[in-house]
């Protein structure tokens, strides 16, 4: 069996010669004319076409020409996606050149999205191991068949996707609040421009951060605060973008404990900072010409003797007494107090805040989009042109004082849950105070452009897409790069 291989995907309306030896015409001679072209994704591997190589061509559907923009991009990660999966389970294929030329980037990304499998097993050894001695190079290597710098970005934002996995697929034991700082130190190593900073629980203390802290106090594990600093912009003074990222490293409920059914998914409740990093990883290894934030507050959720308690009442960084009425309503806890932290030590021009924050949003909208609330229009739309080019789509949710009697306690200003209805939308309301320098005069735009984006639907795919398997998605990590993207090209 040779070890390379060609990854195709196929218009229907196309012809001529796609590999030496492998004719367009030829190639779904099965399908009569006037039938439909096959469902994209649909593949054929020929062997030793050409000589001594293996191909996959890929079906992009019917009428793929037709197609425009943002749909014809997500028809095209679909088809290399699912040509992809076909090598993975041919035994000795280890190169593959893909046909980019439709378009590179969605291209790489769907290819290295599609190549990426998380699994602990011994055999084969896992590259995943953390005991590993020498690192497992991946089972495919890709390239484009033409070089581009179009290939080599979405290869970029595909591998900081899948670091955000990993993060979020490692269990508990693996990657507590520390050992998440370290592999994020050994991440960046060498980045140009980035500054990693690592604050302890003395230091939250001295910050007042006693929301933060309070879901520290049933865990043994040491809670960090994790900062990372890209100064790209031609200004380093430049007011930055700021990332925030909710990194429950593992959430029992605390008092409140979870069902025991199921509660393994809750190693990914820090998908949230996992998912920031990983685009403060793509952001900086792009050097995009922004100056990014990216603050993420880590600490396990746990039982513990000392944990705090349904009804105790905490006073956060900014002031405002809170009322635990649930302590496994911790994400808003640690979010707040980091949101207020950002937005007054750093004064960006936009927060944006990743968080696994309710099961009202996974009921919401599933695992197809994920939930913003925004007190920004322009921010929102720029949000949902990124998510769209990179089909990590996300939806506008209502963010409405009219949901705030939920939330107000009559022994505090506010309460860490507002009940069942609209779970996803109180939850966003109780952060919204904590966002220093979003109200604004009459007429005049805020100083603090916000937004909260609940990813707790997207964070676990219980089903395969083409270029995604199931588990850990790392969603939004392109949304996000392609945002900051975008930023630095206005």
């Amino acid at each position: 069996m040779s070890s390379s291989a060609y990854v195709v995907p196929f218009d229907h309306e196309s012809s001529g010669e796609l590999v030496p030896g492998l004719d367009a015409a030829q190639l779904w001679a099965v399908t009569p004319q006037g039938e439909k072209a096959p469902l994209v994704g649909t593949t054929r591997t020929f062997y030793n076409t050409p000589a001594s190589k293996v191909t996959t061509v890929s079906s992009l559907g019917e009428k793929f020409a037709s197609k425009k923009g943002n749909a014809r991009r997500e028809l095209l990660r679909k088809a290399v996606g699912s040509a992809v999966k076909e090598l993975k389970a041919i035994e000795g294929v280890k190169e593959v050149a893909v046909d980019a030329s439709i378009d590179a980037h969605a291209a790489a990304v769907a290819a290295h999205l599609a190549a990426y499998k998380f699994s602990l097993k011994t055999t084969p050894p896992s590259q995943f191991n953390p005991n590993l001695k020498e690192p497992i190079p991946d089972k495919l290597a890709f390239t484009a068949i033409e070089a581009s710098q179009e290939w080599d970005r979405g290869v970029v934002y595909a591998q900081a996707q899948n670091f955000a996995r990993t993060l979020m697929e490692l269990p508990a034991n693996m990657i507590t609040p520390t050992i998440f700082t370290e592999r994020v130190k050994a991440q960046f190593a060498g980045i140009k421009n980035v500054e990693i900073i690592v604050r302890d629980e003395a230091w939250a203390a001295e910050k007042n951060m006693n929301t933060f802290l309070s879901v520290t106090h049933g865990t043994s594990e040491p809670a960090k605060i994790l900062e990372i600093h890209y100064k790209g912009a031609p200004s380093k003074d430049a007011q930055p973008l700021a990332f925030v990222g909710k990194g429950i490293t593992f959430d029992s409920g605390g008092i409140s404990l979870k069902p025991g059914a199921g509660m393994k998914l809750m190693r990914g409740d820090m998908g949230g900072a996992a998912t920031v990093v990983g685009s403060a990883l793509a952001i900086a290894q792009l050097q995009l010409p922004v100056n990014l934030v990216v603050v993420t507050p880590l600490t396990e959720n746990m039982p513990g003797p000392s944990a705090t308690k349904p009804g105790d009442i905490i006073y956060a960084m900014n002031g405002k007494s809170i009322e635990v009425d649930n302590t496994d309503a911790e994400g808003r806890l640690v979010l707040s107090d980091a949101i207020y932290y950002a937005s007054t030590e750093y004064k960006p021009h936009t927060l944006i805040d990743v968080a696994t924050l309710t099961g009202a949003m996974d009921i919401a909208l599933g695992e197809v989009f994920a939930g913003i609330f925004s007190t920004s229009d322009a921010l929102w739309e720029q949000l949902h042109v990124a998510g769209e080019t990179e089909y990590d789509r996300f939806w506008r949710m209502p963010l409405d004082e009219d949901y705030g009697p939920q939330i107000y306690s009559s022994n505090a200003d506010l309460q860490n849950t507002g009940g069942r209805p609209a779970g996803s939308c109180t939850a966003a309301l109780f952060l919204k105070p904590f966002a220093n320098g979003i109200e604004a005069a009459d007429g005049q735009e805020p100083a603090l452009k916000w937004a909260h984006i609940d990813i707790a639907g997207v964070m676990d795919a219980t089903r395969p897409t083409p270029y995604l398997e199931k588990g850990m998605t790392g969603r939004p990590v392109r949304a996000l790069v392609e945002h900051a993207r975008n930023l630095s090209s206005n």
